[in-house]
């Protein structure tokens, strides 16, 4: 009877534990997700979103560099920032650090590095690389996202991908 009693408390108490881990990660998450919104405020940009590669097999090994001299990855969290908005989200040079924006659009949020620019079509602001559009077009269908916010964030301790 005393170990029954025993294994019923060390039950009771990892259970405890478990659910008291899992609110506070959960809490974590959503102050994350407030900070992230905090930080993006006030300097949005809004317009349209494609996607690019310039990679292309055989001209360069590893891919092209992008404007912060990282190679072009079609598996991160990134994007080209029109090239007049290049002074806005920080300068994004060679050689410098990539900067960081949250991305807002089809009910989906996103932290990607701007690591690159481009003379992009009209009316577009940023053009994403493919992991960052599969996250809002998951079937690369659209071609071009609308009504997409871009905020730039300060700093470069942000943790890439989706928000929220």
């Amino acid at each position: 009877m005393m170990l029954f009693r025993s294994s019923a408390a060390i039950c009771g108490a990892l259970v405890a534990l478990a659910v008291s881990v899992t609110v506070a990660r959960s809490e974590s998450r959503g102050g994350h997700a407030n900070a992230v919104v905090d930080a993006a405020s006030g300097d949005a940009v809004v317009g349209a979103a494609s996607m690019y590669n310039p990679f292309k097999p055989g001209k360069e090994e590893g891919g092209p560099k992008t404007a912060s001299g990282e190679r072009y990855n079609p598996s991160d969290w990134a994007a080209a920032i029109k090239t007049t908005l290049r002074r806005k989200f920080g300068g994004v040079q060679f050689g410098e650090r990539p900067k960081y924006a949250l991305v807002e659009a089809v009910g989906k949020k996103v932290i990607v590095k701007i690591n690159d620019v481009g003379p992009l079509r009209p009316g577009r602001i940023i053009d994403f690389n493919e992991r960052t559009m599969r996250h809002f077009d998951p079937s690369l269908e659209r071609g071009v996202i609308k009504d997409v916010k871009v905020s730039p964030l300060a700093g470069d301790d942000w943790t890439l991908g989706p928000v929220g």
